[in-house]
């Protein structure tokens, strides 16, 4: 009985995310309240959600001081220089241009919002495939690929549900997964170096000052807090030579991917930003702290230095809070569903099923089995959806066969790269709107390379023994 009421509780909650009939957080709570209920244990509600609560708080911590930090770091420009340079890199090689749209795409990522990636590598790289004639569904899908890849971070979301649903910790999840993960990026780089010879062969190579003569486009992005954007692209016969971003007009004929005149830039602290960020990456990788403890101490820093006056750092606050409620709102709501499940027994009667189901000689390669169907389910369901539905019945059954659940956690990233072109993220919209490239045709194009991606992180994943 339990097992049937089990995965109707999943599926219903999967049908309802998937439908938009409801949003993750509310569906999180409410439905597993309800199963709970009809399951004869409503009085131990409270008990299982409370319990639950005290295992998620330092998650939800850490997600939302991350998004708060890196937040502010885009703020005052600390990424401005990385996206100039990377132009200037570029020139007008279509070799470059593919490349160096992954290389801003993989360190964009670094805050852990794909909304926000998306809105700097495009406004920042459209005007050159455009004015190259490049094929804009290279752009879309390197970018979404790379910042698949990198969304594995503990504060992108994936590895922090994978380790709220399995009560790990983040860092033992992600600190091992650094070499697979290094070679799922490099093979992104990869990719990007073919795809843009294959570009180069088809419309040639031009000079800078070829590109820029025929006319001058403007890109206008518009970024609201909640991490969403869109692009109005306006192209005038002027031959003025340059190319103006952002509305703003650049005087000497760079490429700047960002306002050059936001008032929230604090150039003066350029390096300060710089060394806080490196220092605080490295604390993480080296553990001198909890993951959590970090980000507190490094958006309090970041914001009492680069905004001293207290009405600034409300101002900075209140512009990531959209993000931060809807990040940490599901975490808490994650504490009913993860602690229904298994405080009812329900995920104990799924997995006992589950691993009568596979075949003996899988038992212990249940690691790999969670790596492959990371794929599909990661794609076809929302990240709420099989990290909180489908893997702790994995974890269940592959500890049945001593497969430990930081195997299995590790395991169930692999499918980023997959998954951050999933109709099912919102990013993905704010990607294909800006560069005017139609869902289906980014799709069909990026599907293939996105899923070897992924294969390539789970093979290095099991050859260096993480996995």
């Amino acid at each position: 009985m339990l097992t049937v009421l089990g995965f109707a509780m999943i599926a219903t909650f999967l049908v309802l995310i998937m439908t938009k009939k409801m949003s993750p957080i509310a569906a999180l709570v409410l439905i597993p309240a309800l199963f709970c209920v009809a399951v004869g244990q409503g009085a131990q509600l409270g008990d299982y959600v409370i319990d639950g609560v005290e295992k998620l708080a330092p998650t939800a911590a850490m997600l939302m001081f991350a998004i708060v930090y890196f937040g502010v770091m885009i703020d005052v420009g600390l990424f401005d220089p990385i996206v100039r340079g990377i132009l200037r890199f570029c020139k007008a090689d279509p070799v470059r241009v593919v490349v160096g749209t992954a290389v801003l795409a993989a360190i964009v990522s670094l805050d852990g919002d794909g909304s926000t990636t998306f809105m700097i590598t495009v406004s920042a790289m459209y005007p050159l495939y455009k004015r190259l004639g490049m094929s804009l569904v290279v752009m879309t899908g390197i970018a979404a690929t790379a910042n698949g890849v990198m969304n594995t971070l503990p504060w992108g979301g994936p590895t922090a549900r994978a380790a709220t649903a399995l009560k790990v910790d983040a860092a033992d999840i992600f600190v091992p997964m650094i070499p697979a993960l290094g070679m799922g990026l490099l093979f992104v780089f990869g990719l990007a170096y073919v795809l843009g010879r294959r570009e180069r062969k088809r419309i040639g190579y031009l000079t800078l000052d070829e590109v820029l003569e025929p006319q001058t486009e403007t890109v206008l992005v518009t970024a609201g807090g909640g991490g969403t954007g869109a692009a109005a692209v306006a192209a005038s016969g002027s031959g003025s030579g340059s190319l103006p971003l952002d509305g703003a007009e650049v005087p000497d004929g760079g490429f700047q991917g960002l306002a050059p005149d936001r008032p929230t830039l604090r150039p003066k602290l350029y390096w300060f930003n710089a060394g806080l960020t490196v220092a605080l990456l490295t604390a993480m990788i080296l553990e001198l702290l909890p993951i959590p403890v970090l980000f507190l101490l490094g958006a309090a820093l970041a914001l009492s230095v680069n905004y001293p006056k207290m009405a600034d750092q409300k101002a900075r606050i209140a512009a990531h809070a959209e993000n931060v409620l809807n990040v940490a709102g599901m975490v808490f709501a994650a504490a009913v569903f993860t602690g229904v499940l298994t405080g009812t027994g329900m995920v104990k009667h799924m997995a006992d099923w589950l691993v009568g189901a596979i075949p003996e000689g899988m038992g212990p390669h249940m690691a790999l089995v969670t790596g492959v169907l990371s794929l599909p389910l990661t794609y076809f369901m929302s990240n709420d959806g099989f990290y909180f539905g489908v893997l702790p019945v994995l974890a269940e059954a592959g500890a049945a066969h001593g497969v430990s659940p930081l195997e299995i956690a590790r395991a169930s990233i692999v499918g980023q790269a997959l998954h951050m072109s999933s109709p099912l993220v919102p990013a993905v919209y704010v990607l294909v709107g800006m560069a005017k490239v139609e869902f289906g045709d980014h799709t069909r194009f990026t599907v293939k390379w996105a899923a070897l991606t992924s294969l390539v992180v789970l093979a290095a994943g099991i050859l260096f023994g993480i996995i």
